[in-house]
């Protein structure tokens, strides 16, 4: 099985971080705005998501953990059909006004991880973008 895992350092506070990740209905369009182009939910633990490039995921919800600040979710269909998959996302506290994200995909088969890899780079990249965009005033 293989294993991605992604980190990033972001100037926003953990609180912060958390509040877009754990939004599991808006989620993905609140972190990489223009690179997740809808979210939506379908049942209370299943989201639809949308992607720039025409790709859809299906991800159901596994758990929200409120003090640990981490999410865990599974690609169970769309354009991508994994025999397994379980990711999880969460957020430290890290220096002052910071916090660093870790986004970890586990998959079968083996040959969807390059695929995941370069899609967890754009999110993330949008991302990171998206928290240094200027505040409106």
């Amino acid at each position: 099985m293989a294993s991605i895992k992604k980190e990033l350092v972001l100037d926003a506070s953990s609180e912060e971080i958390w509040a877009i990740i754990r939004d599991f209905a808006a989620g993905p369009v609140r972190m990489a705005p223009g690179y997740a182009v809808d979210s939506k939910l379908d049942g209370p633990d299943v989201r639809v998501v949308d992607f720039a490039g025409g790709a859809v995921a299906r991800e159901r919800l596994v758990t929200i953990d409120e003090d640990a600040r981490r999410f865990v979710y599974s690609i169970v269909g769309g354009s991508v059909t994994p025999a397994h998959n379980n990711a999880s996302m969460q957020v430290f506290p890290h220096g002052d006004g910071q916090s660093r994200f870790v986004w970890i995909h586990d998959v079968l088969p083996d040959e969807l991880a390059a695929p995941l890899a370069a899609g967890m780079d754009a999110g993330l990249r949008a991302f990171e973008q998206t928290r240094k965009a200027p505040t409106p005033s």
